[in-house]
């Protein structure tokens, strides 16, 4: 299963917050109150990291693995190969005959499931929590036990091979994204499809997929999240009697990946495809998540993309929708959460016989107004609270917590990074968010695409 990697990364407001306007006055739709989450993090002696997330709401246990590899740590020419061994890692190993971990958790009426991105992959159960013991115990043997053989490799070359057919070449939407991507991500991996390239996946070995394996499936280049149900102290001791027995393969592993070189030129892109019945418009920017980027430029960008395309009420939705009745969506947004650069996207879809490029020099229009006069103290408050409400609302899922704390993580994230964006999303000014769209929402950083019927 292949995953984007967009970030909510407030599914935790801590204490008290309440939005202040230039004024000094706090507004009436600003004062959100939510207890902080009750989260524990450990580290095994062999380099496990384990979040645990109690949720005592319902018997229900979430248990994650997180792996710190993904599609861009594959070696030049193995492009696939993450995404091939998510795939592989449910063929057996030297204790459990294939089939038998999924058999077990269906058994007991659990959900199970793996999903691969450009910087980690991560297998999951839903499951009670007498079970969990049952999950980690097939889950850490999994992590130093997997076999491999030729036998296996080929029927599932073909499934993923398959997978790609089906969910990008008989998808006008996802060929031209793909094309998009690698335009955007000139140098790095992050323009490499996180399933591969067609050519690439179908010489991928057995070989690949074990010295993937052996590099990355490591306990110190893990993290074991688990959320629901549970006490923090019995699952550290669960972790240590299965996860701790795992011997560590590797030392500790450093990302090293190339930089992507400053954009220089603006591009555009057209595909037509007699698939299309409904041509839209879009376009990405090159810009910093949250990891890299400099103090409060993320929660920056964060609320420029509310304000522009985040809502109903949105600059672009009003415009183009509401009053110039041209399209029949509009929107923005911001993906954060990479390891690396990443993206802020623009999108829009003609409404009835109206043209694309009218979509587009009206989403222009929307853009220069906003680099031209800023945004208002008004239009900041409204997207910092809904920003902040979506967050909470996204709490009630013990899943959603999951995620979070493992995305976090895996992309070298750490708890205040989740503990300390709601103060840091209220500390941002009308002036940062203009600043920041003066510096990234420039043509020449950015890959304009159009999607259209075959004429």
């Amino acid at each position: 299963m292949l995953k984007s990697t967009k970030l909510i990364m407030a599914l935790c407001v801590s204490g008290m917050l309440a939005v202040m306007p230039a004024n000094g006055e706090e507004t009436k739709t600003a004062q959100i109150s939510l207890a902080p989450p009750e989260v524990t993090q450990t580290k095994l002696d062999n380099g496990l990291e384990i979040i645990v997330i109690p949720d005592r709401r319902a018997p229900v246990v979430t248990h994650m693995i997180w792996y710190k590899a993904g599609s861009a740590d594959e070696p030049t020419g193995k492009s696939g190969i993450a995404h091939f061994l998510e795939h592989l890692m449910f063929k057996g190993t030297k204790t459990v005959p294939a089939g038998e971990f999924s058999k077990k958790v269906a058994e007991i009426g659990g959900q199970e499931n793996a999903f691969t991105s450009v910087d980690y992959t991560a297998y999951y159960q839903k499951i009670a929590p007498e079970a969990l013991e049952m999950a980690m115990g097939y889950e850490a043997d999994r992590m130093h036990n997997l076999i491999l053989s030729d036998e296996v490799i080929e029927p599932e070359k073909k499934v993923i091979l398959e997978e790609r057919r089906s969910r990008i070449d008989s998808e006008p939407r996802s060929i031209l994204q793909e094309t998009v991507e690698a335009t955007l991500f000139k140098h790095h991996p992050y323009g490499t499809p996180i399933i591969g390239w067609q050519n690439e996946m179908l010489g991928l070995s057995k070989d690949d997929a074990i010295a993937f394996y052996n590099k990355f499936y490591s306990p110190n280049n893990a993290v074991l999240v688990v959320a629901g149900d549970v006490e923090p102290s019995e699952v550290i001791a669960l972790a240590q009697k299965t996860y701790g027995k795992v011997e560590k393969r590797v030392e500790d592993i450093v990302r090293q990946r190339v930089v992507e070189p400053e954009p220089v030129t603006s591009r555009i892109i057209n595909y037509e495809d007699p698939r299309v019945t409904k041509p839209s418009f879009s376009r990405m920017y090159l810009v910093p998540s949250y990891i890299g980027a400099a103090a409060k430029e993320a929660e920056s960008l964060e609320l420029l993309a509310a304000i522009l395309g985040g809502s109903s009420t949105s600059r672009l939705y009003k415009s183009l929708v509401l009053e110039k009745e041209i399209s029949t969506s509009a929107g923005a947004w911001y993906q954060g959460g990479s390891y690396d650069m990443t993206k802020f996207g623009f999108y829009g879809s003609p409404r009835g016989d109206e043209k694309i490029e009218d979509v587009e020099l009206a989403v222009d229009e929307v853009i220069n107004q906003l680099l031209k006069d800023g945004i208002t103290q008004t239009e900041l408050d409204n997207a910092r609270n809904n920003l902040l409400k979506s967050a909470i609302f996204d709490r009630d899922s013990q899943t959603n917590m999951a995620r979070l704390y493992g995305t976090v993580l895996s992309i070298g994230g750490d708890l205040d990074d989740i503990n300390l964006w709601p103060e840091r999303l209220a500390a941002v000014t009308i002036e940062e968010v203009n600043a920041v769209a003066k510096k990234y929402l420039r043509k020449n950083r950015s890959v304009t695409a159009f999607l259209r019927p075959q004429s």
